[in-house]
């Protein structure tokens, strides 16, 4: 055979394996709304940038009528390429290929990409598409689950990793994702669930469908398990291709600083007014935020669950930052069980990658309630003050109100290593608010007077005077600067300019035991 006639029959083979699982299945596919493996590639990474390999491999079983049925890839594409003209490895699974399902020879080519990208310290990009672990294969394609696991776990806080689920993700499979950095899922196509509604009805006699047990708006705003919800897949790609801007390649290395057209020193006079005189009266926290970062973009992480808490990334005098903040709008901005979660999670991915952290605070304190206290408040809430206590990245806060009790110390403060500590005029910096702390001092001097509520709102006003405002903190070194809110922006900036190089570290060990 000539030279010609085996390129020939290369060409031949290529075209055989981009067809996965054939025409019939893929028109299947996309009359469920889903793209292909490679469809879905094309979107994710940068025109013409795809490396294939091992398009030829096949599975090995010989069993229950396989020995006979090899398509080329086993239902996954795998390789690498660029998003942004920054290297990723990527695998796509091909649901028109054994429904996608995970064999031996699968799961191989999912961990060479996974070594590759431990390896060359790039982040890797999954799509997840599959029915599961190949029941012909039985305990091999279960091995092949845990040798992907093992790599999640050797490669979290050393390169990115994203998984995005497009199709039923169930069992044992579920578990790779979960260890990932984050999640992405499409609503209408995307499932999770360790099992699925006909096992839970034999089980526990409920009756949900796929979408209620676990599909993505469930995932993103009950249980948390997915950070990002779309409404289809390109949507979903793009906004994988937005946060990869804001990511360093690995953890030897911090963030591209840019050059923004945004002026450093630029000051918003709506800044005046988003904080309300009345101290107990919401606001919105995404109002300050957009006011003060570049351009006004903030990409929010997990929006819909905990939303009492947001996190998320910006860039602040080309700096790209992690944002934590409270959210006064919701449940008062209050530290609860799923907010200190989220919260202590976006903070320990930051410091794993060398990623800046800014913290807008205003928070009156833990959630009260039996609820909480029984599911484990004091553990939960100890997770964030864990993960702050422990980041030796930039960390600066501004108090823009509130900052009572315990919650004043989880939330960045100087006594657990923030750097930069700033508060606006407005800030109530005290044990507790002027109210419960007016009860409990002068409990018996309001209870005899002919006026009571007179009496408690004079010792109210006179709390306030000496207590509810950034002054004593400031007097102490606890806030290192009272600003105007106006310079906010350029004092952030200013901060983060000349923390850039920044040296700290924890005390030598294999690892702290974070209250888990």
């Amino acid at each position: 055979m000539s030279i010609h006639e085996k390129l020939a029959r290369l060409d031949e083979l290529k075209r055989i394996a981009e067809q996965g699982g054939g025409a019939e299945r893929l028109e299947a596919q996309h009359k469920r709304g889903k793209l292909s493996a490679r469809e879905r590639l094309d979107l994710l990474l940068d025109e013409g940038s795809f490396v294939e390999l091992d398009r030829f491999v096949t599975h090995r079983s010989t069993d229950f009528g396989l020995e006979d049925n090899k398509i080329l890839g086993d239902g996954v594409v795998t390789g690498y390429g660029t998003v942004h003209g920054r290297l990723v490895y990527v695998f796509s699974q091909d649901f028109t290929v054994f429904g996608g399902s995970l064999s031996e020879t699968h799961a191989e080519k999912i961990v060479k990409v996974q070594d590759m990208a431990l390896k060359n310290g790039a982040p890797i990009i999954g799509l997840n598409d599959s029915g599961g672990a190949r029941i012909q294969e039985g305990v091999v394609s279960l091995g092949g689950y845990a040798d992907i696991f093992l790599r999640n776990t050797l490669a979290s806080g050393v390169i990115p990793q994203i998984s995005v689920v497009l199709g039923p993700c169930a069992g044992g499979a579920v578990y790779s994702p979960a260890i990932t950095d984050f999640i992405y899922m499409v609503r209408g196509t995307s499932y999770m669930f360790v099992t699925g509604p006909n096992v839970v009805k034999t089980v526990t006699h409920e009756d949900i469908d796929m979408e209620g047990l676990g599909g993505a708006d469930v995932h993103a705003s009950t249980s948390g398990v997915a950070h990002f919800a779309c409404d289809s897949e390109p949507e979903c790609l793009a906004s994988v291709r937005e946060l990869v801007r804001y990511l360093p390649q690995n953890n030897t290395e911090v963030p591209a600083q840019l050059d923004g057209s945004d002026p450093h020193d630029r000051q918003d006079e709506k800044l005046l007014e988003v904080v309300p005189d009345n101290s107990n009266r919401p606001y919105d926290m995404r109002d300050v935020i957009t006011r003060v970062v570049d351009h006004g973009t903030f990409y929010e992480v997990h929006e819909q669950f905990a939303a009492n808490i947001l996190v998320g990334f910006a860039r602040l005098g080309g700096h790209s930052v992690g944002l934590v903040a409270n959210q006064p709008s919701v449940l008062a901005g209050v530290l609860d069980i799923d907010s200190s979660d989220k919260g202590a999670r976006f903070v320990r991915f930051c410091d794993a990658f060398n990623i800046p952290i800014v913290v807008f605070e205003d928070v009156p304190g833990f959630l009260p309630g039996v609820a909480q206290e029984h599911g484990g408040i004091i553990r939960h809430g100890a997770k964030l003050l864990y993960a702050f206590a422990e980041a030796t990245v930039p960390k600066v806060t501004v108090i823009t109100r509130k900052a009572y009790g315990g919650a004043y110390d989880v939330m960045n403060s100087k006594h657990i290593r923030g750097d930069i500590n700033l508060a606006w005029p407005q800030a109530e910096i005290a044990v507790m608010g002027p109210k419960g702390a007016v009860e409990v001092l002068f409990r018996k001097e309001i209870a005899a007077s002919e006026d009571p509520q007179a009496a408690t709102d004079a010792r109210i006003e006179e709390y306030r005077e000496k207590f509810a405002h950034p002054y004593i903190a400031a007097a102490r070194g606890y806030v290192d600067d009272v600003i105007d809110p106006r310079q906010t922006r350029p004092s952030l900036i200013n901060a983060l300019d000349m923390l850039r190089n920044k040296r700290d570290e924890n005390p030598t060990r294999k690892h702290g035991n974070i209250p888990l």
